[in-house]
This record gives C-alpha cells, structure tokens and sequence, in this order.
C-alpha cells in the first residue's frame, strides 16, 4: 500500500477511536424525570379527610381520561367541599361524557357547587338528555327552584316532570318508585296525588321512616297539623331509638315556632347517631338562635373534627368566632382551609 494511503488510513484510524472513546466515557444526559400523578386512592382519602392539597389532587383526577365510570362518578361525592371555578368547569366537562352514570353523578355534584340562581343554566341542556335518569336527576336538582331561576328551562322542566312521574306511576309494586312519586307531586302541591302514592308506598312498606316523615310535611301543607303531630308521635313511639325521626321531630317544633323543645330532639338526633354531620350541624345552628354561642360553637368544632372536610361547618364556625371576636380561631380555620382549597371562593371574597 502507498505510504500516502497508509497515512490517510492511520489518520481515519485514529480520528474514529477517539470518536468511540469519547462517546464511551460520555456522561448520559439523565432522562427528564416527571412526578408521577398521585393515586386515585390518595386522592379521595385526602378530599375526605380534608387534608392539605386535597383540591388540587382530586381535580388532577377529574383530568384523568382512563379512569372507570364508576371511579370517575365517585369524586363527585367529595368535589362540593371543594369549589372553585376549576371545580366547575372540570363538572361541566363532565355533563358531556358518554356514561350516563358520569352525567349523572355530575349533575348531583354542579346542584351542590352552584346557589339555585345560577343552576339551571348549566344543567337545563340536559332535560333533553338522550338517558331517561340523566333527565330524572336534572328534575331533581331544579325541582323547588323559583320561576325566574329557571328561566327559559320552565317548559322543557314540566315536561321532564310529567314524564318522570309517569315513569314512576308505572310501577306501582316499587315502595322507593312510589315515595320519589309522593315527593314530586308534593313539590307540585298536588296533594291528592302525593296522598295516593304514600299510600302504596306505606302498604309495601309500613315501616318507612322516610315515607313517615314524608306524610308529616304532606299533612302540614294541607293544614292538617294536628294529624301530623299524631302520626310523627306513632311513629316515634315505635321506633324510639330513630335519629332520623327524632331529627323530623326538631324539624317539625321548629316549623311550629317551639324551638326550644325542638332543641332536645336534636340533641336526642345526635346522642343516637354521633358522627351525622347534618344532625349535628342542625343541633349546631338551633343552639346559636337561641343565643347559646358557645355550645353551638362546641358542636361546629366536634363536627369538624369528625369531618375536616365539612365546608359548609367551618365556615360556619368561622361566622361564629367572628361574631365573638375569637380572630385567633378564625385565622386557624381559614390557614386550614386554604391548604385544603387555596382557589376556595370564600378564601377570594376575604372570607
């Protein structure tokens, strides 16, 4: 070989050892390394614990796109004691999924997220939904709603009404099909037709505390008061150790301006059934009417610490802390709150 071309050989050589020698000892450039999402898991034991972050983790679930339809519709259980406006808009997304479970799941959790004022215009749309129970829990979110809340859905809501009580009718040997049918002409003030449908609704059930109670607001509303005491007196005679009868019991004192004994059967509600948020709360709120701050003010904090999560409950008590000038606690709750939801609308308006 020519000395020319063992030189240019030697020099190719030479120039690709280097070239594998330094792409061997290179350093690898470390791959971008993404934190992964938290569980779902996690997710729902924070939102329901209220812990810190718990806002932030359960809408990154809500943006997931491979969760199961009955995963999905669970969060809606804990998304109400998280609102913001992401909380919404990620719900309204929602409306639109292809599962009618998910629709309807969030339909229930948009009735809790928004004042009645501003309801029907995110849910109306679906009173023409093409699932018959998408449209049923829409009738149910707006039902009770005023005219002028409703707005432009008055008619398409009627005509979702009448067919949901028609579907309801139409099974005359389902107890819980009856009594939502009892419920509905009750809103309507139908009255004739709400007695009729206790009535199968109690030959299948005679024991439904539910449909008891139910009874009780049908007798008051046609006046008959006195019969409406009787049959919550029977009703509670037997079933005695009832914290839901006895909560309708404080209802129905309080309904007849006796708040003071309405008082004891909330107490009762609550001695029966100890972690029921909504007993305690309403024990909470009849305590404060009749100027006992600080045990109304006890009953918010035990509540709350049974369910840190309770929004409604720690607003609540931070009303009440204002009100006696207690800005220590107030700071407290409000730094909690803000940990668990820092876009909450009460943290925006300055609480």
């Amino acid at each position: 070989m020519p000395r020319r071309n063992r030189f240019l050989l030697a020099a190719l050589l030479a120039i690709i050892g280097v070239g594998t020698l330094s792409y061997l000892w290179r350093t690898p450039a470390p791959a971008p390394v993404s934190a992964p999402p938290a569980s779902y898991a996690k997710a729902l034991r924070l939102a329901h614990d209220g812990q810190p972050g718990a806002a932030r983790l359960l809408y990154q679930q809500l943006q997931r796109t491979d969760l199961s339809p009955m995963r999905r519709a669970a969060l809606y259980a804990e998304l109400p004691n998280y609102p913001s406006s992401i909380a919404l808009k990620l719900a309204k997304q929602d409306l639109a999924n292809p599962d009618a479970y998910v629709r309807r799941a969030a339909v229930m959790g948009i009735q809790r997220l928004l004042p009645p004022a501003q309801r029907s215009m995110a849910l109306g749309p679906l009173l023409d939904d093409d699932d018959d129970t998408v449209r049923h829990a829409v009738v149910d979110a707006l039902l009770g709603l005023s005219p002028d809340a409703i707005g432009l859905y008055f008619s398409p809501l009627q005509e979702a009404l009448e067919a949901y009580q028609a579907v309801l009718a139409s099974q005359p040997d389902d107890a819980d099909a009856q009594l939502h049918l009892a419920r509905l002409y009750l809103h309507e003030a139908d009255y004739t037709g709400a007695a009729s449908a206790l009535r199968r609704c109690l030959a299948l059930n005679p024991h439904s505390t539910d449909a008891l109670a139910t009874q009780v607001r049908l007798l008051e509303r046609e006046g008959e008061h006195d019969a409406s005491r009787e049959v919550l007196a029977k009703a509670l005679l037997q079933n005695p150790d009832s914290a839901f009868l006895q909560h309708e019991l404080g209802l129905w004192l309080t309904r007849h301006a006796q708040t003071e004994y309405a008082l004891l059967a909330f107490s009762k509600a609550v001695e029966l059934e100890p972690d029921h948020a909504d007993y305690r709360y309403t024990l909470a709120t009849t305590l404060h009417q009749l100027d006992q701050i600080d045990a109304a003010q006890t009953q918010l904090q035990t509540l709350l610490d049974q369910h840190p999560n309770d929004r409604r409950a720690r607003l609540r008590l931070i009303a009440y802390w204002k009100e006696t000038g207690q800005l220590q606690n107030v700071q407290v709750l409000s730094a909690e709150l803000e940990r668990q939801n820092p876009d909450d609308p009460a943290l925006q308006q300055g609480l």
